[in-house]
């Protein structure tokens, strides 16, 4: 039974997958979409942070970046270069931030949405 559901895992996320590399390659809406949650999820994550200004840099850091791909990409232009550093200043705050479980598996997640969104361009 446990290998039947992790089949039916495997072949639902490589349906998920494939259906997803015309949206990104082609929807530029959909990319900014993903953008868009990663933000509002640091946000979030970055209410828990006070007094730490190393933690809050990462963040900040990480939605400078975001942002600049997102006007980048409103204008037509996709510039892998800020989308690499968003991706690995949101690894940063993953790996080096306080966070409460919920944002740290949530802020996880988007980091592979990013990753995947930049691998199928």
């Amino acid at each position: 039974m446990a290998f039947l559901m992790s089949r039916r895992g495997v072949i639902g996320g490589l349906l998920a997958a494939g259906l997803g590399i015309p949206l990104l390659g082609q929807d530029p809406g959909r990319a900014r979409d993903i953008v868009d949650r990663v933000q509002r999820d640091l946000q979030r994550a970055a209410e828990f942070t006070r007094n730490k200004e190393k933690e809050r840099e990462r963040y900040h850091n990480a939605q400078v970046h975001l942002s600049e791909f997102d006007r980048e990409l409103r204008r037509g232009h996709w510039d892998k270069g800020k989308l690499d550093d968003a991706i690995d200043d949101l690894k940063n705050v993953v790996k080096n931030n306080t966070l409460e479980s919920r944002d740290r598996d949530q802020l996880a997640a988007d980091l592979e949405d990013l990753r995947t969104m930049r691998d199928l361009r």
